[in-house]
């Protein structure tokens, strides 16, 4: 059983100029460029998240150097600056679409950017990207009742299903929370693997609905970028995040159990 630790990359925007709302999570054009010549470089061999989950589940043969390329939400710089970038290297990779964020019919006007519409993201697929499900508004799942987060995690299959007449197998958390509930949800809805955020490099024993990606932003730098693929020095880039994330995981369940007794007492 292949039990190697693989780089997950997690990218939100590719954008010249991004809006103050995406900046921090935004990668310039020629930022994503270098970084994806680098992995060429470095003998890294992208595959995507199903690839991965089918090996480790399966027992599949791995690339030597696999590595994950994802991006989240569904922004329109994916399909205008990464995908030839992609294309010419011959790269596989992941885009997680909220498919109320997605241009056209379904759209819930809760985009923070310039967003993909849905003949675009029929462009990508067709390129060989894959699409998973990233909800369809963008909610802390965790923070939902159960019949929203079924909404969510249906809705969002559902509608790529009809978009592009393929269920998505994939699925990534918005903002990277979930908890046992939701990793149930997103299992009994029909996804068969699911992506978090963790900053740290996934492993097998971490299971296919909590496998972790590390964070690449606008202000990643090369020699920082091949740190983070080859695993060195991941702890300290991210010290901030996670003691920032653990703050705020004990916000949000003081918030939750507060939603609770205010429900009891009705």
């Amino acid at each position: 059983m292949n039990d190697r630790a693989v780089p997950i990359l997690m990218y939100h925007s590719v954008a010249t100029a991004p809006n103050e709302a995406t900046r921090e999570l935004s990668v310039a054009p020629e930022a994503f460029a270098e970084q994806m010549a680098l992995l060429a470089d470095l003998k890294f061999t992208p595959v995507t998240t199903a690839e991965l989950a089918r090996s480790w589940r399966d027992g599949g043969p791995l690339p030597e150097r696999a590595v994950l390329i994802t991006f989240d939400d569904g922004y329109e710089g994916v399909h205008r600056h990464a995908l030839p970038v992609l294309a010419g290297h011959g790269f596989a990779s992941t885009l997680f679409v909220s498919t109320g964020w997605i241009s056209g019919a379904h759209d819930t006007g809760g985009g923070l950017d310039t967003m993909l519409d849905w003949g675009q993201v029929r462009d990508l697929a067709g390129a060989g990207v894959e699409i998973g499900g990233h909800s369809h508004t963008h909610p802390q799942l965790d923070q939902l009742a159960d019949e929203a987060l079924r909404f969510e995690l249906v809705h969002c299959g559902e509608i790529i299903a009809d978009e592009l007449g393929n269920r998505p197998d994939s699925f990534a958390y918005p903002y990277g929370y979930s908890s046992r509930r939701v990793r149930h949800a997103v299992r009994e809805t029909g996804y068969r693997q699911s992506l978090a955020v963790g900053n740290a490099l996934a492993r097998r024993h971490q299971g296919p609905y909590a496998l972790q990606r590390v964070t690449v932003r606008r202000n990643t730098g090369a020699e920082e970028f091949e740190r983070l693929v080859q695993g060195r020095a991941i702890a300290r880039n991210f010290a901030r995040d996670r003691a920032l994330t653990k703050g705020y995981a004990v916000v949000r369940r003081a918030r939750q159990a507060c939603r609770k007794a205010i429900r009891s007492r009705v």
